[in-house]
């Protein structure tokens, strides 16, 4: 794993005692999984629609675009940082964030880091970003005020960062162990999804190869991304997500990355039993030990 360092000297933070106060602290072994947004690129209600999902009163209609939040006894570990992290954050009442992973490099997993700025203040130094090469090009070139070499205003001016660089191979943060789950999304994008003990998180994808369902065997709670009922270049559908499901037979599905297509209580009617639509909001509990599941 390569390290690279913007403005501030490589130091790994692990949160302090006044920090960790904040964390939903879990027991060693055990996490809690915070669903930040479940929504496609342009969130439910998209502008401008008046599609009954749109104007739905069923808040779990309303979807922000997709982000989770892991959170252990060391740390909250958010995975991508949406457009609507901010509000994200504030709703689930997460006052702290100690590390990021990245799936991909696109618009809707990235543009909200500069929300990330002020938690260096707390955590006393960068924050701590996992990604490829790709989305760190990506993360350099939209964001590229972080890296100019210039005296700063005040501090807090730039989003303070530190690259951690990741590739196929397993990594830890905070000593949680992070499997990368290579996928492709459509024809032109490589993207992550990431096996975090009995956990698995494969949003932004229409074809996970029999290499990284090999990595997802055994695994107890699976999300998946399902756009909309019809097929899409570039993501599964309802369909083809469960069939995915299926072959791995999970404990518990969760479908994510879900459009303005899909109602909430009538798709999940139509869902096969241990199936569901995730929601904004939605909380689990996890094993970090890959071998321990909870199946009954």
């Amino acid at each position: 794993m390569i390290i690279l360092s913007a403005h501030f000297p490589l130091v790994f933070h692990v949160p302090d005692d006044s920090t960790r106060n904040e964390l939903q602290t879990q027991r060693n072994g055990h996490a809690g999984v915070v669903f930040l947004g479940t929504g496609t690129s342009v969130g439910v209600p998209a502008l401008g629609c008046q599609c009954e999902v749109c104007r739905s009163t069923d808040p779990r209609n309303n979807r922000t675009r997709c982000a989770i939040v892991i959170q252990t006894a060391k740390g909250n570990i958010l995975i991508d940082t949406p457009p609507d992290l901010r509000t994200q954050l504030l709703r689930e009442k997460i006052g702290l964030v100690h590390a990021t992973v990245f799936t991909h490099e696109h618009a809707d997993h990235i543009f909200g880091l500069d929300d990330l700025r002020l938690f260096p203040f707390r955590l006393g130094g960068p924050m701590p970003l996992y990604c490829n090469a790709e989305v760190e090009q990506r993360i350099r070139k939209s964001f590229d005020y972080a890296f100019i070499e210039r005296q700063h205003t005040h501090p807090g001016a730039v989003p303070q960062l530190e690259f951690s660089r990741i590739d196929t191979s397993p990594f830890e943060v905070f000593g949680v162990p992070f499997v990368p789950i290579p996928m492709k999304h459509g024809p032109h994008f490589n993207v992550f999804g990431f096996r975090i003990g009995n956990f698995a998180y494969c949003t932004d994808t229409n074809e996970i190869p029999e290499s990284s369902m090999r990595l997802l065997a055994g695994v107890d709670t699976f999300v998946i991304g399902a756009l909309r009922e019809r097929v899409h270049p570039t993501h599964f559908n309802v369909e083809q997500a469960v069939a995915v499901a299926r072959q791995l037979s999970p404990r518990q599905t969760w479908l994510t990355h879900l459009s303005h297509d899909l109602d909430h209580a009538t798709t999940s009617s139509q869902l096969p039993d241990g199936i569901d639509l995730a929601y904004d909001g939605l909380r689990l509990a996890i094993e970090l030990d890959p071998t321990v599941t909870n199946r009954s």
